[in-house]
This record gives C-alpha cells, structure tokens and sequence, in this order.
C-alpha cells in the first residue's frame, strides 16, 4: 500500500469495488406513472429486530421514484435473472414485460415471483451521502422463492453460477 496521497481517489474507489462480488436485486415501485424498477448490487441486512435493509440509488427518474414511494420491493435475483438484471441496469431496457413475470401486490408493488427472495419494503430513513441516498427501510413481508445459485455483479459484469457441492466431511 502506498503512503501517498492519491490524486485519483474516486476512481480508485470505485476500482476497489468492481474487485468486490455483491449480490444482484431489482428494487420495484409503483410510480406515478406506472411501475418503476432499477438493478442494484448495494442491498445489505440491517436489522433483524425489526427486519430492516439498506440500499443506496444516484439520482435517476426510477430511483427518485422508488425514494418517493411508500412502499418497494426488493427482489433478490438469482441465476436465471441474468437478462433481467441488464434489463433494469441500463436506460431504456425492456421493463415489466409479461414475459419477465411481473405481478402486482395487493398493496400496488410490483413484485418478481421466481425471485430468490422478495421484500416488501417502507421506507424509514432517507440519508443524502454526496451523489446519492442510502434508503434504509424496514421489512414488512417477505417471499422466499428457489434458492438454486446464485447471481453477482463483479468488476462491471452480471455472473450467474451454480453452487459447488461441498466436500463430505473428511474428504475433500
């Protein structure tokens, strides 16, 4: 590690983060002019008394309508969401298509079933941090789907993988 000062903090901070595997979630809103959704790879636990995750959006039209809406669902992707999560990250994609499974909650959000795991969401704290707004929110339901794999972002790309099978005990 270097004792100098770098010149070139910001890239070199986000150098260091494309080097760290993150899961992959769409987070989904109803907008006011339709349902909103954007793919986002910053989802962490919070709290699990009571349920509560964070996630930080920059300042797009579907982040500021997912910061504005009482509720969002977090829908954490799996393997076979691949095409999905580069859908949602990247303007103009194809969104809420009847071929992507969408269906609506009875409280309005839209929500992914096959989805590894789908939170409904309200928001509790909105913290400006520089060009951003870390969202922390607190869980009010939440739906478990298949559990096969897994899908990540990693220096600037979506992977999808299986899970190895771990080692029997004694043997590896």
């Amino acid at each position: 590690m270097s004792s100098s000062v770098e010149t070139d903090i910001g890239g070199r901070f986000k150098a260091a983060f494309r080097r760290y595997p993150a899961g992959v979630a769409v987070i989904s809103a109803a907008g006011p002019d339709g349902p909103v959704g954007l793919t986002a790879s910053s989802v962490a636990s919070v709290s699990v008394t009571p349920p509560a995750l964070s996630f930080s959006v920059t300042g797009s039209g579907s982040a500021r309508a997912i910061v504005g809406a009482a509720g969002f669902v977090v829908n954490l992707l799996g393997p076979g969401h691949l095409g999905l999560a580069r859908d949602f990250s990247r303007s103009g994609g194809p969104r809420f298509t009847p071929e992507q499974g969408w269906r609506t909650l009875p409280t309005g959000e839209p929500v992914l079933p096959g989805a590894v795991a789908s939170l409904r969401c309200t928001p509790l704290h909105l913290v400006p941090v520089g060009d951003a707004t870390v969202v922390v929110a607190t869980v009010c339901e939440v739906f478990l789907g298949p559990t096969a794999g897994r899908l990540v972002y990693h220096d600037r790309e979506f992977i999808a993988s299986s899970p190895l099978p771990l080692p029997r005990e004694g043997k590896l």
